[in-house]
């Protein structure tokens, strides 16, 4: 499956910021595990997240099979299952601000393994420039 950065030639000047609630050392361990070409920024109080209205998610939801199944996979492709040392009912979301600051694109994920299709990013990316 492909990932945001693989298309960042696609958003042209656009600016693709990642908003985790980790700070510090793990902050660094994420970025340096996922190569990540973004700007990373630390909201450990999670203001943002109330402010985007991302939620913490239901325990079955987070937790259920359709994790489990998606977790297999991974540890399938040799990826190693670590514990988690972070709120895991914490959801996240996607969105795109358009130049003018309004929100031209919002996705609240329903679960760890819920993101929008990137086609869908770089289509609304896209659009903000029209």
């Amino acid at each position: 499956m492909l990932a945001v950065r693989d298309h960042i030639d696609r958003l042209g000047d656009a600016t693709v910021a990642v908003v985790t609630f980790s700070s510090g050392p793990l902050l660094a361990a994420y970025a340096d595990e996922h190569r990540l070409p973004f700007t990373l920024l630390s909201d450990p109080d999670r203001r943002a997240y109330r402010a985007y209205g991302l939620e913490r998610g239901r325990r079955l939801r987070v937790w259920g099979l359709r994790s489990g199944i998606a977790y297999a996979g991974l540890l399938r492709r040799g990826r190693r299952f670590r514990r988690p040392v972070e709120d895991t009912l914490q959801l996240g979301g996607d969105f795109v601000i358009a130049p003018d600051g309004t929100l031209a694109y919002t996705f609240w994920s329903e679960g760890p393994d819920d993101r929008p299709p990137v086609a869908e990013l770089v289509d609304a990316v896209s659009r903000t420039r029209r």
